[in-house]
């Protein structure tokens, strides 16, 4: 049975996950992963999930303060054997769910070309694709989403 638990980037099971995507994003980025993972830190992010399949953690992610009305979905990660399962999709609703509560209006993020799962995941749940913003500005690579939150 699939559990949430909201708790900030010093929860173990947290960090035990992004290193299992950090793991997989510097195979997948290749040489572009050290311009990417400056922007990845997670020491200072107080609002973020995981996801436990039968009390194993299996999926997580954050979201930090993008600007007054905007929160910025990171981190997001599902093992490979919690995939399928729609463990990704429940913390990304618990996340938006979390951003409406504080007041945000939406929820804006970025994602690699080089991830079409992740693009499509995205589109699946609502985000539009919108011009690259911030540091992404004119990076290739980036695709960047937003959604507004009801």
């Amino acid at each position: 049975m699939s559990t949430l638990k909201r708790t900030d980037s010093t929860d173990e099971d947290f960090i035990f996950l992004v290193k299992k995507l950090d793991a997989d994003l510097a195979i997948r980025d290749g040489e572009d992963h050290s311009f990417y993972s400056q922007f990845n830190k997670v020491d200072k992010i107080k609002h973020t999930v995981v996801a436990f399949e039968d009390g194993v953690p299996v999926g997580c992610g954050a979201i930090k303060e993008f600007d007054q009305n905007a929160m910025e979905v990171k981190r997001m990660y599902t093992s490979p054997e919690g995939r399928g399962m729609g463990i990704a999709s429940s913390v990304l609703r618990e996340l938006e769910k979390w951003a409406a509560e504080m007041s945000y209006k939406k929820c804006v993020l970025e994602t690699g070309k080089r991830q079409p799962e992740a693009i499509a995941f995205y589109k699946k749940n609502g985000y539009q694709i919108t011009p690259n913003y911030g540091q992404y500005i004119g990076i290739e690579n980036s695709v960047c989403f937003e959604k507004v939150l009801i």
